[in-house]
């Protein structure tokens, strides 16, 4: 069995919601890992699927849902779906590019994380907070409809009599 499968059934119910204690011990397990590789600054990761799960204290399932999580921010990873035990991974990691993601995900136990100073100074990691919340804000700079003004379309009606009723 494909070990993303495998956590899929452990980590949810037949709800679909989340299994609480499984999530608490991967997350604590997870928060460890980025403790260990900021406060080593170590940006390469490789190694079969099971000798990185044992190298992190975590399961072969385990770690498989650590590479689905952190797979948007990194190159190489195989499809997350196909990985199995004997898989060899092998990536870089982009620190920018993960602090980034954890700010995205709004995980800030993560991107809050004092390792984070072995990488970057504090400004730096304000830079990169602000720039990633500023690369989701969409800026409109035509006018907007007012209910009493002639309705775009042409009809020479109010624009609340006209298409604001469509919506």
């Amino acid at each position: 069995m494909l070990l993303l499968d495998a956590w899929k059934r452990i980590a949810y119910d037949r709800q679909n919601q989340p299994v609480k204690h499984v999530w608490d011990e991967f997350l604590a397990k997870e928060k460890a890992i980025y403790i260990t590789l900021l406060k080593e600054k170590q940006s390469r990761i490789e190694g079969t699927v099971s000798e990185l799960a044992e190298n992190f204290r975590m399961t072969n399932v385990q770690i498989c849902a650590f590479f689905d999580g952190i797979h948007e921010c990194v190159d190489g990873l195989p499809p997350i779906a196909e990985i199995e035990e004997t898989t060899t991974i092998a990536f870089d990691i982009e620190f920018d590019r993960l602090y980034k993601q954890m700010v995205e995900y709004k995980a800030d136990t993560l991107y809050n994380l004092p390792e984070w100073e072995n990488i970057f100074t504090a400004e730096k990691q304000k830079e990169l907070y602000v720039e990633q919340k500023r690369s989701h804000t969409v800026v409109r700079n035509e006018a907007k409809i007012g209910r009493n003004d002639p309705c775009a379309c042409g009809s020479r009606k109010k624009y609340k009599k006209c298409c604001a009723v469509a919506e």
